[in-house]
């Protein structure tokens, strides 16, 4: 049975990414700033806040959205704004833009899944060397720029996540500190600040796993936001003098009932498709676009926006030449609470998963931006 997760009206109004504004593009290049790395712009004001601060940590609680916030009553206490994730609204995709501070149109990590060249698929979460990272995702990441100014920089994240595809598209110039449970993640991003100035990076995604597996308002979940809680509170209390703690999200999620669970599968024309249930990318047969694309539109009908590949562009960003083929012929966007199975192309796995996120909606695409600061005394 698919938990109740109360979400009102206005988290299925469709939200436009803020690039250049609020997004997640915007928090590292702004905490850099701050922090004195040239080229960098404070976009989001963030001076005035964290004035006389010269060491920042941010932490990314996966799944963790706007919509989601109102159920982690432990956080009240912190300083609250609102941003938008990129889009797609899923992890790989944000956690490059968060580590390069550039849209995903100009980055090219563009869903769960991409197509290459050569025709495989690309998952970016089991991603090692192939393709090589670095010309994958060739933008230098803010972590560099900052390491090259002189300001230090380090990732805590879960040991398993050293050195992967992911990890070196989003993170790389940050010093690795492996880190599992919720102590020595704490410890590992406090020990990073008492160290001296810099940026410090951590990762938590416990959050985001429990809305996967047993979904958003779950007692699974609600289990997973208390240790959430608990992790925010020891970085709080535990901030040295001099720093500042930012806590945000990749995106929100919402619970899918399996009676609205399309499958695309038996798509005429169909060469590839990647993406995600949220958000699928249809790569086509020579001369298949039209019969594809109204084959699309008929299965989802108003539950789906249904767009060509220039159709969908304006979404990404500015889109660089080389990761134009990383998009679908046709994409779906799915909205309410409906989802694109493709059960041919991928783990049935994925069609078991009771939160989805990835598209357009307010309660996939608006995530948090929370702080607490500690000045010199």
């Amino acid at each position: 049975m698919t938990p109740p997760d109360d979400l009102p009206d206005s988290a299925f109004e469709q939200v436009r990414p803020a690039y250049g504004t609020g997004s997640l593009a915007e928090i590292m290049p702004s905490v850099a700033a701050v922090l004195g790395v040239p080229a960098t712009a404070d976009v989001l004001g963030l001076r005035e806040s964290l004035d006389g601060v010269d060491r920042v940590a941010v932490l990314l609680v996966d799944g963790m959205g706007s919509y989601q916030l109102p159920l982690l009553p432990g956080l009240d206490g912190l300083a609250a704004r609102t941003l938008t994730s990129g889009f797609p609204s899923t992890t790989p995709v944000s956690l490059v833009t968060l580590g390069t501070g550039v849209p995903p149109g100009q980055h090219g990590v563009l869903g769960f899944t991409s197509r290459m060249p050569d025709g495989r698929i690309l998952n970016h979460i089991h991603w090692n060397d192939d393709p090589p990272p670095a010309r994958w995702q060739p933008v230098p990441t803010v972590f560099e720029r900052a390491v090259a100014a002189g300001v230090a920089c380090t990732q805590v994240t879960r040991p398993e996540f050293e050195g992967t595809g992911l990890t070196v598209s989003a993170y790389r110039g940050a010093a690795f500190v492996g880190a599992s449970t919720l102590d020595e993640k704490a410890a590992g991003i406090l020990g990073a600040l008492r160290a001296g100035p810099g940026i410090v990076y951590g990762y938590h995604g416990d959050l985001d796993r429990a809305g996967h597996e047993d979904g958003v308002a779950s007692p699974a979940w609600t289990a997973a936001a208390r240790e959430v809680e608990r992790l925010v509170a020891m970085l709080v209390d535990g901030l040295p003098p001099r720093s500042a703690l930012l806590v945000t999200a990749d995106h929100g999620q919402l619970n899918v009932p399996p009676t609205t669970r399309l499958d695309v599968s038996a798509i005429e024309g169909l060469a590839a498709v990647a993406g995600e249930p949220r958000v699928r990318y249809l790569h086509v047969a020579p001369g298949a676009q039209e019969d594809v694309q109204a084959a699309a539109a008929s299965l989802f009908g108003s539950s789906a926006l249904v767009l060509s590949r220039t159709e969908a562009l304006e979404v990404f960003g500015p889109v660089a030449d080389r990761n134009l083929g990383r998009i679908g012929d046709v994409v779906i966007v799915c909205l309410d609470r409906v989802v694109a199975l493709a059960s041919a192309y991928e783990p049935p796995s994925v069609g078991r998963l009771v939160a989805y996120h990835g598209s357009v909606t307010a309660a996939e695409m608006t995530v948090p931006l929370l702080s607490s600061v500690r000045g010199s005394q």
